[in-house]
């Protein structure tokens, strides 16, 4: 077995390295689809996480849909979605405008994911189905990825996502445990793991997916045990990227991972067991997403 690298974090604050520079977003898909999304009154993650590849898949005319409005109940130290308390307002239409801006934009596969919703019991499960379900409609033969919140732990909630059949069930853990008490403020890692561990019990042919940040602090061995985690939870694709500071009201990033310590910790995943494990500085979870459950076919 290779010698894995000792990763730790830095004391100094670096320079982005040249692998993490993007492209500044331009060019007419990204203008229509602005104007798309605004139109039908949609967010996208990709704006209100500030995601560095937002020039990339708009350029190619890719999005992922943020459902369920813009104000999340939670604050992540990493994140730079909005927050605020939506007073258990729903947009019961959203799931229809969501399928209707899929299918101008030509996709055949979709992920939608949403803002933390504690403000309701069902977590806004009810609106992921809808929008399962519209998309379906409106595009037949479409493949459909819900990235989900942990709903609080509700198996009520999971069970309503999970009987509109998505194609993949995707939850992020986000980081290491040590981490969650600044990172994921409201958040607990085994709920997390037992979302991802329930999907398998309650419906076990939907492949389950699972997306984490380095950068914040964490250690190799850290970052391994989540790994041999999530594993163990059954999860079948692994996501790991770089964290990158949206704003300066997020956290700090602690250090730049190389290109060659995110192909170690591909390696360690695929050592431990793991089905598909996409590594990378700009890996993000709905970053070719069509391309990662794809792998699970063959």
């Amino acid at each position: 077995m290779m010698q894995l690298v000792q990763i730790a974090p830095e004391s100094r604050r670096a320079p982005r390295p040249d692998w993490l520079k993007v492209r500044i977003p331009g060019g007419d898909n990204y203008y229509d689809l602005k104007r798309l999304m605004r139109g039908l009154g949609l967010n996208t993650v990709c704006e209100s996480a500030r995601c560095p590849n937002i020039g990339e898949c708009w350029g190619q005319r890719t999005a992922t849909f943020m459902i369920l409005g813009e104000l999340c109940t939670r604050r992540c130290g990493f994140c730079a979605v909005p927050k605020g308390m939506p007073q258990g307002r729903v947009d019961w239409e959203e799931p229809e405008r969501v399928a209707r801006a899929a299918r101008e934009m030509g996709l055949k596969y979709i992920v939608v994911t949403s803002v933390d919703r504690d403000d309701r019991k069902d977590g806004g499960a009810p609106i992921f189905a809808l929008t399962i379900e519209a998309l379906r409609r409106e595009i037949p033969g479409c493949r459909v990825e819900v990235l989900i919140p942990d709903f609080r732990g509700s198996d009520e909630a999971l069970e309503t996502v999970l009987d509109a059949r998505p194609d993949v069930l995707s939850h992020n853990i986000e980081t290491v445990p040590r981490l969650y008490p600044v990172a994921r403020r409201g958040s607990h890692y085994q709920r997390s793991l037992r979302l991802l561990a329930r999907c398998g019990d309650l419906a076990s042919s939907i492949p389950t997916k699972s997306g984490l940040m380095v950068g914040l602090g964490e250690t190799f061995g850290e970052v391994s045990a989540v790994l041999a985690d999530l594993k163990a939870a059954g999860t079948d694709i692994v996501t790991i990227g770089q964290y990158l500071r949206p704003s300066g009201d997020q956290l700090p990033v602690a250090r730049f991972y190389s290109p060659a310590e995110f192909a170690t910790l591909r390696e360690e995943g695929m050592r431990l067991g793991l089905g598909h494990v996409e590594s990378g500085p700009l890996v993000r979870s709905s970053y070719h997403a069509d391309a990662q459950a794809e792998t699970l076919t063959h």
